[in-house]
């Protein structure tokens, strides 16, 4: 087997972008999901598909990791980078696969609110990260991600008191807890990614 001892660093930022573009567009089918749920069914296998081709690349970088004595930027960032990706959309997936196993009826209008909020973080990632190769005035999108991530908060901690204080039956509480959960995940994982390009940028100042 060849080693590559010069890295093709064009090749790394591609597929980073390559990730990021397929994060970009399953967030854009949840907010779909959440908005024509009369097609939750064909929306959630597109979005599983996502998640499928999300595994790919993700493989894709790790194998040409494990080929390659030299890369762009430091090894443990390659993969942090890919990995948080790769969370955010399993949590995505996650989110709609367990509102169509609960048979819930419907979104609510926080499920709703906070695919917005994911929608909108992961374009923006995917604006960074098309611009990771050569970065240039990333921090103000950088923080735009982590003000939403508190949105995102601020969203799942009105839901969950919504849950109860409406008086919810208690399987339905249980149902609406695993899905806000894997939601707020997603967005956490967003901010998590930001975090991990500021770092990046940082050290190749």
């Amino acid at each position: 087997m060849r080693l590559s001892l010069v890295p093709k660093e064009h090749d790394y930022f591609r597929l980073f972008s390559d990730l990021a573009a397929n994060l970009d567009e399953a967030a854009q089918l949840l907010v779909r999901f959440m908005e024509d749920y009369g097609h939750a069914k064909s929306l959630a296998a597109a979005i599983l598909e996502h998640e499928h081709v999300g595994d790919k690349i993700l493989h894709d970088i790790v194998k040409r990791l494990n080929k390659s004595f030299i890369t762009p930027i430091d090894r443990e960032d390659i993969y942090d980078l890919v990995a948080t990706m790769d969370e955010v959309l399993d949590n995505i997936e996650e989110a709609v696969d367990e509102m169509l196993l609960y048979r819930v009826q419907g979104p609510t209008e926080y499920a709703r609110r906070q695919a917005h909020v994911i929608g909108e973080a992961a374009h923006v990632l995917h604006q960074i990260i098309d611009d990771l190769e050569k970065p240039t005035d990333l921090m103000d999108r950088i923080i735009r991600v982590n003000s939403l991530e508190n949105e995102g908060d601020r969203i799942s901690r009105e839901a969950m008191a919504a849950l109860f204080d409406d008086e919810m039956d208690t399987r339905e509480v249980v149902k609406w807890k695993d899905i806000y959960d894997a939601l707020e995940s997603a967005v956490d994982e967003c901010e998590h990614v930001a975090n991990v390009i500021e770092s990046i940028v940082l050290k190749h100042k």
